[in-house]
């Protein structure tokens, strides 16, 4: 994929608002705060392209990023932020789940989860989902440049066993700051469309 003119196209709620068009999708899950907008921007060598919040939580749309015409990066929110109303929670996940269920032009998903952290029942949640619904996916293990070396086994064993990943599901660490990964996470996109 050439990446010569991306741009945002539009933030959408519901499904009458998404791009009315045959453009494949390419769509990014994750927790809040867990640099979806960050990987967003690495894989497309721009630095604020994708819009990072200020606060954990506020994006509410699903951004739509259009590459050259071709692909969509979408954008969705993060689930599993504390410090917003449940009511807000449940708007989320509807927008997620509404999408994720209606959309019939995503080719991928990537979901993103804490290098660092183990990962979260909201997680566990999300990869038995896309695994129950037979979405290809992979997961990307962001803030890769934020652990020692020698701990990179040991973080990718426990997110492996703890999301249940088969030897099929890709498991990529990834920095922004350094843009590991990102050759590997271009490549696996670039096979699917």
């Amino acid at each position: 994929m050439n990446i010569n003119n991306a741009r945002f196209e539009k933030g959408a709620v519901k499904p009458a608002h998404y791009p009315d068009n045959n453009i494949p999708e390419i769509t990014f899950v994750g927790r809040s705060n867990v640099g979806k907008s960050s990987l967003i921007n690495a894989l497309l060598n721009r630095k604020s392209l994708a819009r990072v919040a200020s606060k954990p939580g506020k994006t509410r749309e699903i951004n739509f990023y259009n590459i050259d015409d071709t692909v969509y990066f979408v954008d969705l929110p993060g689930y599993g932020y504390a410090k917003v109303s449940k009511d807000v929670k449940y708007s989320w996940g509807e927008s997620i789940e509404t999408y994720l269920n209606s959309s019939k032009k995503i080719k991928l998903v990537i979901m993103l989860v804490d290098i660092r952290h183990s990962p979260s029942e909201d997680d566990k949640m999300m990869s038995a989902w896309l695994t129950e619904l037979s979405f290809p996916y992979i997961v990307v293990a962001t803030k890769k440049d934020k652990i020692p070396r020698a701990k990179l086994k040991e973080r990718l064993a426990d997110i492996s066993t703890s999301l249940g990943l088969n030897n099929d599901t890709l498991l990529i660490p990834f920095s922004s700051e350094t843009k590991d990964g990102r050759e590997e996470v271009m490549n696996y996109i670039n096979s699917i469309l």
